[in-house]
């Protein structure tokens, strides 16, 4: 145990706080065993004997919030997800997510970097598309013929994040196919393209946060979730049931964004740790 790396720990979470609160934000607390998880084709959530799951992220309940009013809100707390376990991974491990109505995953963007330069005023960022970045250092373009998700997901291990690494500093990388939307809202870029407005965060080559504008679109997100379903089941996973009270919700949402940051990764790169369990009790 480094007792070191948890008094920093405890300083980043109140640096943290601060920034939110400092900036008109809500902090709430949200369920962490629910009834129905968000399907995602490789997240796992564990499954307790009452029959409910430990959350992976708080992300469909601070959605329900907005419906029901909440604006700027954001919430700490733990998350779960099985087989994962490593130097940058652990099965329990804290979330930090934020969520603001009428906002874009341009808008979360700056308040990504506003909370970053708080814990390295001088750290350097920079913005590469995920079409750049592949076409650059795969060789290939994920919008040309067929989707190919192992081939992207593979390539993005291999080849796209050890280049973003060799970038240094806090790399976006945005714009992501629509096959990688999950929750995001898809949209046409300049070149007519269409692309998921997604962003995810790398701090010198560590995946730190993600982000979406949000679909808001009941409909198609039931269709998502279904497909994702489908997929689990092909890969013998378990099922998850819809939960149709976030599918009401969302349709009551216009428009908002949010994001979702690892706390234990923001510690590792603040105290120089290379293994998440040393900033963890």
């Amino acid at each position: 145990m480094n007792t070191e790396a948890l008094v920093r720990r405890a300083a980043v979470l109140r640096a943290v706080r601060g920034f939110f609160d400092s900036d008109g934000f809500t902090e709430v607390e949200t369920d962490v065993a629910i009834a129905a998880p968000a399907p995602e084709e490789h997240i796992d959530c564990p499954q307790l004997v009452s029959g409910a799951y430990l959350r992976a992220s708080p992300e469909l309940q601070m959605k329900k919030l907005l419906a029901a009013g909440m604006d700027r809100i954001y919430q700490i707390g733990p998350c779960f997800r099985e087989g994962e376990k490593g130097d940058r991974h652990n099965p329990e491990f804290t979330m930090l997510e934020w969520y603001r109505l009428g906002a874009t995953y341009a808008d979360l963007k700056v308040d990504a970097e506003r909370l970053l330069r708080i814990f390295a005023p001088d750290l350097a960022f920079s913005t590469v598309s995920v079409r750049e970045a592949y076409l650059e250092h795969a060789g290939w373009d994920p919008w040309a013929g067929e989707w190919n998700q192992d081939r992207f997901d593979y390539d993005m291990a291999t080849v796209v994040e050890p280049a973003l690494e060799r970038i240094g500093g806090a790399v976006f990388l945005e714009d992501y196919p629509p096959q990688a939307a999950s929750l995001a809202k898809v949209s046409p870029d300049g070149s007519g393209r269409l692309r998921a407005e997604r962003w995810e965060l790398y701090w010198d080559g560590l995946e730190l946060a993600n982000c979406f504008s949000e679909l808001c679109d009941a409909e198609e997100q039931r269709r998502r979730f279904e497909k994702a379903r489908e997929a689990r089941k092909t890969l013998g996973e378990s099922d998850y049931p819809l939960d149709f009270e976030f599918l009401d919700a969302i349709s009551r949402i216009k428009s908002a964004s949010g994001a979702a940051l690892g706390i234990d990764r923001l510690v590792m790169k603040t105290t120089g740790v290379e293994k998440i369990s040393a900033v963890r009790a």
